[in-house]
């Protein structure tokens, strides 16, 4: 599913427009993203946690050249599921 089809699934649970629904969607990714820049962790029961690691510096190689090359340690964001959605999808 894309962030079209969610939005057109929540025009549907909702009984409201798309756009409306975009709105929605929207109020709730917002908030997350804004969180995560700021290095929080966001935590909804029932459903996981969106979190923030970090990763080292490493070295890799290119593909292309065979070549090593230094790869920066940087930030990336997380999901961990919750009990309920692992047990929905299981």
């Amino acid at each position: 599913m894309n962030k079209a089809q969610l939005i057109e699934q929540v025009a549907k649970k909702l009984n409201t427009s798309k756009a409306q629904a975009a709105n929605a969607v929207e109020a709730v990714i917002d908030p997350i993203k804004a969180s995560l820049k700021k290095g929080q962790k966001v935590q909804l029961v029932g459903f996981g946690s969106f979190s923030v690691r970090k990763r080292k510096a490493r070295m890799g190689r290119n593909p292309k050249t065979g070549e090593q090359i230094k790869i920066e340690a940087k930030k990336v964001p997380a999901f961990t599921p919750g009990a309920e959605l692992k047990k929905v999808v299981n």
